[in-house]
């Protein structure tokens, strides 16, 4: 895993149960598209409004090849849909990241 991709969500903080919904569907959509899921982290005590995921790939182009299966998996389809209809996700960023070693 060469790259980490670090997505930073705002929430709406009324609607973190459905996030969390969400992001249960993706603990289980990531891996089968390819993606290392490394982990969906919620607030916990602090900042109310904001989620993150952090999934490793090999190359950018791995993530590219993840990102079209994405767009064709039934679970993900319907999963971007439930995103858009009930509006929990105010923003994303989406940043990529390596890992520092000795």
């Amino acid at each position: 895993m060469n790259v980490v991709c670090h997505i930073r969500y705002e929430l709406d903080p009324f609607k973190r149960d459905q996030f969390e919904d969400y992001a249960r569907v993706w603990l289980t959509a990531i891996p089968q598209c390819g993606g290392a899921l490394i982990g969906y982290f919620m607030p916990n005590e602090g900042t109310n409004f904001e989620a993150h995921a952090l999934i490793g790939f090999d190359t950018l182009a791995a993530y590219e090849a993840y990102r079209a299966k994405l767009r064709t998996h039934p679970a993900s389809k319907a999963n971007f849909e439930f995103a858009q209809r009930e509006k929990f996700i105010l923003r994303e960023y989406r940043d990529f990241l390596r890992q520092v070693t000795a």
